[in-house]
This record gives C-alpha cells, structure tokens and sequence, in this order.
C-alpha cells in the first residue's frame, strides 16, 4: 500500500463518513446536551475518562507496546463511529441521543485525542511527544474530524429535502468507505496483524465488550432510562475505526499504529451485534410481559 493512498485517499474517505455524519446533523443537537445534560454527561465521562483507563489496563495486562499500544490508545480516544446510530436502533436505543453524543464526543476528540495520544507516546515509546502537541498536528486532527461535519450541516441547513433524500445513500457510502480504509490498513501491515493477531485481537474483543457494558451498566446504575442506557453503551461500544487509521497514517505518519483500529474495525461487529439482539429481544420480551399485565381496557 504505497503512501501516496494513506496521504490522499484515506483522508478522502474520512472525509466521506464525517460528510455523512454531519448530514444527520442540526444546531439542536447540540443544545440538546444543555437542556437535558445529565445522560450526555455520564456517557462523556465514561468515554473520556473511564475507556481509556481500562484500555491501558488491557494493553499492560496482555504486554503490548511500542506503536500497537499507541494504536490501541489512539483508537480508544477516538469518538463514536456511526455505525453505533444503526446498532442502537436495532436495539431499541434512543437514536437521537447517539447523534447528540456522536456530535459532541467529535467536538471534543480534536481536543482529548491528541492528549491521549501524547502521554501514550511517553509511556509506551519512551519518546518525546511534543510533536503530538504541534499546533500543526491540532490543525490536521480539526480539518480531519470537524470541517466535513460542519460541511454537511450547512448542506443539511441550506438543502434539506436533497439531504433527506441522500442519508441513506451516504450512509451505504461511508460503510463501503470504513470497510475499504479497514482492509487497506490491514493489508498495508500483513506482517504486523500476522504477528500479533491474538493479542490484538483479544484486546480490541475485551475493549469492544467492556466499553458495551459500562456504556449501558453505569447510566443504568445512576437511574438514566433504559433507551437511553442503550444509545449511550452502543456510542461508546463502537470507536471510529476510520478516523484512528486516518489519524496514525497521515498525521502520526506510522502505518503500524493502525493495525488495532483496523482489527477493532471488524471485531467490534462481533460483541455490537450480539448486544444489539440481545437488547432488542428483552425489549420485546418486556413489551410483552407488560401488555399481559395490563388491565383489560372497557
């Protein structure tokens, strides 16, 4: 996979699935988290503060390190992908809710993932980490993550009934697009996903799952609803594969950095899904048992 792909072409296609993001995307969603903050909050924290603690408990658990630690940091930084809006409608989540942390949790990564990243460079690479700090690399990670959203909001704002009409196809784009930009960092480090495969692949498993439940287990246990349990564990169970390899690729330059996101790329599926049915037939059961209950109507 020559460098001239991951310069150009992968950004392109980032750019494509935050196109589509910001095409979902309303100035409501946003104001949404001031007027009824307490979920919002409870799922940010858990993204910024909780993930990344238990993924640097996994990564020293299974002895990774150097550039794979860094990756596997790098990805849990990153924000909610937008498949976590389809795995909690399956699931019967509150969708809107994914949107408005998808929205804010992207705000917010441009400013969370190069710290993130940063103290990993020193922990795992031993290595000065000031060039993460780089007001450049601030504005790589801005132009990477916001000004497509913010592009396809205006379009949204500016041509409503053409946005409606073209969700669905740029939503079937970007998942062509996260399945290409998957398979093209895999492919480029053959030798490294062949290497550490099962320690990889164990760790992107576990994160998937433990990111699932605290997701859903800890707003549960601080009484938020069950709908919206649900959209905050598929928000912060589902990472952006897409933007951690576009990140370790073409602003961190390090092609090897994006084999965990590559792997969690595809394995997440595995746990997300599993969730999802498993949500949606208790939701349905409960439906059920609740209507049984009910007091025939005169």
């Amino acid at each position: 996979m020559g460098s001239t792909l991951f310069a150009v072409a992968l950004p392109l296609a980032l750019g494509i699935v935050m196109f589509g993001l910001g095409l979902t995307l309303t100035i409501d969603d946003f104001t949404r988290v001031v007027k009824h903050p307490r979920t919002a909050v409870i799922a940010l924290l858990c993204q910024v503060v909780v993930l990344p603690l238990i993924c640097f408990g996994l990564v020293h658990l299974f002895g990774l390190d150097g550039v794979l630690a860094v990756g596997m940091m790098l990805l849990v930084a990153s924000p909610g992908g937008t498949s976590a809006n389809l795995f909690s409608h399956i699931a019967g989540g509150n969708v809107a809710l994914n949107i408005t942390l998808t929205a804010i949790n992207s705000v917010l990564a441009v400013f969370t993932l190069p710290v993130v990243v940063a103290v990993s460079y020193a922990v795992f690479l031993d290595d000065s980490a000031a060039v993460v700090f780089h007001p450049a690399k601030f504005v790589q990670v801005f132009v990477l993550v916001l000004v497509p959203v913010t592009v396809g909001m205006w379009v949204r704002r500016r041509y409503p009934d053409w946005s409606r009409r073209m969700q669905p196809k740029v939503k079937a784009a970007a998942a062509v697009v996260l399945v290409f930009v998957v398979l093209a960092a895999l492919f480029s480090e053959l030798d490294t996903v062949a290497g550490h495969l099962g320690e990889l692949g164990l760790i992107a498993l576990l994160l998937s799952t433990c990111s699932l439940l605290i997701g859903y287990l800890v707003p549960r246990a601080l009484g938020v609803q069950r709908a919206d349990a649900i959209a905050a564990g598929m928000e912060i169970g589902v990472h952006n594969a897409a933007l951690a390899i576009t990140v370790a690729t073409t602003v961190l330059d390090n092609e090897a950095m994006a084999v965990p996101a590559a792997l969690y790329g595809f394995l997440m599926n595995i746990p997300a899904s599993i969730a999802a049915v498993l949500f949606a037939g208790s939701g349905r059961a409960d439906r059920t048992s609740g209507s049984s209950g009910a007091l025939p109507q005169r």
